[in-house]
């Protein structure tokens, strides 16, 4: 409620006028039975006094004149709630999309893609939804009520007792129903996450899917979570579907003692015909306003439920803080130091690093190697600080990694990740990502680094060629070759290949290797990768073998003192894996 008050904040005149003229629509509401009263009573009458066919035309133009306003009033209270309900929402997704940006890999790790883009969306408009009606109704149909009741009291004292009766009945009703429905609603939105995330899984895996002939077995799966989702539900809904003939039942019968107290009034003198029309009128508008109520509650309760999976990503505080204005990079430290390291993701039972110590002085060309799982994307995740190491140490350039600003520290270095990822807009768009303002020049200095230049010229629209969704219009060494260009635009003094040259061929891959060690400007580079052809010339190789380093050398110590290395090594030589 907190967030959601501050996103209105910003809204407060509309917040304060739209239920302000709802209440003036609803005071003219509460009139009309009044007027169609005096229509029946002096304009129809009686056969013992007939009525006066002027008053039905005065009273009759009043009406019209009252609906006139009524809908202004209507109309304007409308634009109001949907102009604070829509600015909420939009201020309270820009600044969740704000915050996720602020959230470590470890964080967004531990709430999900799923369940984020489930909250951006759903959950907002589901919020959205909550305000709208909020302000629209919550004072309005009680008021009503209220009024109603009131009104009925002047009439008829003894009959507006009826009222009270059908009110409480019909009151208890929505309760009892809104206490099972909404916790079923709060499950049902949890039930979306898992739709959205078989959703997104199924489309960003649609080639591997396919590959595999996987989509029957997809396909009822999603089934299988659908049908739950939908048999939820529906569930919930007959129990909602409930409220209307309940209720219509509660006032059907209020109606019908109504008349006959009425009729007997009315025979005995005490009430005439039109104040029971006026009666039977105000027990309709009770109905009409406590089912709105009871929708109100419905829609509340689930936004009130969309609104706490907002807050608690927005209450997920970043377990990494970046000083404001750290330290700056020392001329002539090391490169990159770590100092007994150890690593353990959060939930996990093991740890992924374990007591890593090593240098490397500024220029020189690192070497990280090991089987599947050795941890070797944990360790240099730890340089960028896109995670804290459990114990121990990671100092950058002379400082703990920890006391850079995040905008010095990202700066520092470049990053290749394991999977190519491209954004939709064009190659030129693509590559400022690594430098915002790199002129052409630049762009083309990079890819010809980055092994991607002759691709791009025989592309169309050269720079300017499109590139889609995570780059599906280009082939999977493609999309590596513009990611190294990417980081190698902003001229990064520590550059990490994460696997980066996995899906090119090995003349491609030498060619990378010979253009990253011609660099000008001599960034100290850690490459990571299966091959050991692929860091055979890098000044130091890191053995690293579950979680532990060990073994550190060059390619021709490593292969005669390293019987983990000699292993991966003689198993790709034997393939025919070695090339110079």
């Amino acid at each position: 409620m907190r967030h959601l008050l501050r996103s209105l904040k910003a809204y407060r005149l509309p917040s304060f006028l739209a239920p302000l003229f709802k209440m003036l629509e609803a005071i003219f509401d509460l009139l009309v039975p009044v007027v169609v009263a005096k229509i029946i009573n002096e304009g129809i009458g009686t056969p013992e006094a007939p009525g006066d066919a002027a008053k039905i035309w005065q009273y009759g133009l009043i009406l019209a004149g009252m609906a006139v306003v009524g809908l202004a009033f209507a109309v304007t209270a409308q634009y109001f709630s949907a102009k604070a309900a829509i600015g909420c929402a939009a201020d309270l997704r820009s600044r969740l999309f704000r915050h996720i940006q602020t959230l470590g890999w470890g964080e967004a790790d531990a709430l999900g893609t799923s369940t984020l883009i489930t909250r951006m969306t759903s959950d907002i408009n589901q919020v959205q939804s909550g305000v709208n009606m909020f302000l629209r109704l919550f004072l309005r149909s009680p008021f009503v009520v209220a009024g109603a009741f009131v009104c009925a009291l002047l009439i008829s004292p003894p009959i507006s007792l009826i009222f009270l009766g059908a009110i409480a009945a019909m009151a208890v009703i929505v309760v009892a129903i809104m206490r099972v429905t909404s916790p079923r609603y709060r499950a049902n939105q949890q039930r979306l996450d898992l739709v959205t995330r078989a959703t997104r899984e199924n489309l960003t895996g649609v080639r591997v899917i396919r590959a595999f002939g996987m989509e029957e077995r997809e396909t009822e799966h999603f089934r299988g979570l659908n049908a739950l989702l939908t048999r939820h539900q529906l569930a919930v809904g007959r129990i909602s579907a409930l409220m209307n003939p309940l209720t219509l039942v509660a006032v059907n019968a209020g109606v019908i003692l109504v008349l006959k107290a009425g009729g007997d009034a009315v025979g005995g003198g005490s009430l005439l015909r039109g104040e029971i029309v006026a009666l039977i009128n105000y027990m309709n508008q009770i109905l009409v306003e406590l089912v709105k109520l009871a929708n109100l509650v419905v829609t509340l309760s689930r936004g009130a439920a969309s609104a706490n999976r907002v807050a608690q990503v927005l209450d997920t505080a970043p377990a990494m803080a970046f000083p404001e204005e750290g330290a700056e990079p020392a001329a002539d430290a090391p490169a990159v130091v770590f100092d007994h390291v150890s690593l353990r993701y959060g939930g996990a039972g093991a740890e992924s690093l374990t007591d890593i110590s090593f240098s490397c002085a500024p220029d020189e060309t690192v070497g990280v190697i090991g089987s599947t799982g050795s941890g070797k994307s944990s360790l240099v995740h730890l340089i960028p600080r896109f995670y804290d190491a459990t114990s121990g140490e990671v100092r950058l350039f002379g400082h703990p990694v920890s006391a850079y600003a995040r905008g010095t520290l990202r700066g520092l270095c470049g990053i290749v990740p394991q999977r190519a990822q491209l954004f939709t807009g064009t190659v030129r768009s693509n590559l400022l990502w690594g430098r915002a303002d790199a002129d052409d020049d630049a762009l083309w200095d990079a890819l010809e680094s980055a092994q991607a230049a002759d691709f791009v010229r025989q592309k169309p629209g050269q720079l300017g060629d499109p590139v889609e969704q995570a780059g599906r219009n280009l082939s999977g060494g493609q999309r590596q070759r513009l990611t190294v260009a990417r980081a190698l635009v902003g001229r990064p003094p520590l550059l990490i290949l994460d696997d980066s040259a996995s899906a090119l061929d090995y003349a491609t891959d030498a060619a990378l290797r010979k253009a990253l060690r011609a660099l000008p400007w001599k960034p100290t580079v850690f490459i990571v990768s299966q091959r050991t052809a692929s860091m055979r010339h890098a000044d130091r190789i890191l053995v690293l073998d579950d979680g532990r380093l060990v073994g550190i050398g060059t390619h021709d110590e490593l292969t005669r003192t390293c019987p983990v290395y000699r292993e991966i090594h003689e198993s790709q030589y034997q393939k025919g894996d070695e090339r110079a």
